[in-house]
């Protein structure tokens, strides 16, 4: 996968085929990289995720979607082992994850970016790219001290680096310290940062919350160039119109469980679906309605969403 690294014109890899996948929850694919059973995380009285089985396609894009605490972040961290489950097992490439730290998951080549990027805001942005390379030799503590063993490949890690800065346009920005870019441009460092460890699979926490309307194309097209390369992406996202645009396949959680998957176009219709994000009274003439019934089942969502923002 150098090449495709390096930027150079490859051929895209064709999609998976996920015409014959059922749209219930946990429907089976053809080739999952993730499978994950019986998950769950509560939160005091609140079950934040409660998930009986996902799978998550190879060398598809995957859209995470859901109404404000549904437990899309939750499940992420979750699966990255940012947070630790209450049960529950799940694996990447047949090897299971349970217990294995979140450094390790990344060398694995399963590797996240945040709603709040990471990025290290008083390093440059070459640095930056530079720390997340794998494998560096001058991490060791004592082979720190001996440049020559390690100089060489961090020369290579630059060249990398500065590979993909220029792919991402950054490359104008790689002296400038990482705290001065825009929203937009730190989702893009943390994106090309990702690639630095050659990933497998991507995981985007809202790839596109706080991006202004002209980089919002150019992270598009990156999502898309990383499918071409037949890496897998898995993301988090509001942006229904985004969501259409490049999702190969849609798991909708809500209220900590997934309660329909599909293709864009068969989720949108899904009237499970409409009920999560409109509530499932929205055409129900509220007048015929308990009122305290109304409360309470507010009450319960506002709750919900709080306790995942806590966590």
């Amino acid at each position: 996968m150098a090449a495709e690294l390096a930027g150079t014109s490859v051929q895209p890899r064709p999609r998976p085929d996920l015409s014959g996948v059922g749209s219930e929850p946990g429907s089976p694919k053809p080739d999952p990289i993730i499978v994950g059973d019986s998950i769950t995380r509560q939160f005091g009285g609140l079950k934040a995720v409660d998930v009986d089985h996902i799978e998550i396609q190879r060398g598809a894009i995957t859209a995470l979607i859901g109404p404000n605490g549904a437990g899309k972040t939750t499940l992420f961290n979750l699966l990255t082992g940012f947070d630790v489950p209450d049960e529950g097992k799940w694996s990447f490439n047949g090897r299971s994850l349970q217990r294995v730290a979140p450094y390790k998951v990344a060398r694995l080549g399963m590797v996240r970016t945040f709603q709040l990027t990471k990025v290290l805001a008083k390093l440059t942005v070459i640095e930056n790219m530079r720390l997340g390379a794998t494998g560096q030799r001058g991490e060791r503590m004592w082979q720190a001290a001996f440049p020559f063993l390690w100089k060489k490949q961090e020369q290579e890690n630059t060249v990398r680096a500065d590979d993909l800065l220029r792919r991402f346009k950054l490359d104008a920005k790689r002296e400038d310290f990482a705290g001065s870019l825009s929203g937009g441009q730190r989702k893009l460092l943390e994106m090309a940062r990702a690639l630095m460890v050659d990933p497998e699979l991507i995981m985007l926490d809202e790839p596109m919350a706080g991006v202004n309307p002209a980089l919002k194309q150019s992270l598009l097209g990156h999502v898309k160039s990383l499918r071409d390369e037949g890496r897998t992406v898995l993301f988090v996202e509001h942006d229904m119109d985004m969501v259409r645009d490049i999702s190969d396949w849609v798991i909708v959680m809500a209220q900590g469980r997934i309660v329909a998957e599909g293709t864009p176009d068969r989720v949108m219709q899904n009237q499970a679906v409409i009920d999560a994000y409109l509530g499932a009274h929205h055409d129900t003439d509220l007048s015929e309605m308990d009122e305290a019934a109304i409360e309470a089942e507010a009450n319960a969502e506002l709750e919900a969403a709080n306790e995942e923002e806590k966590h």
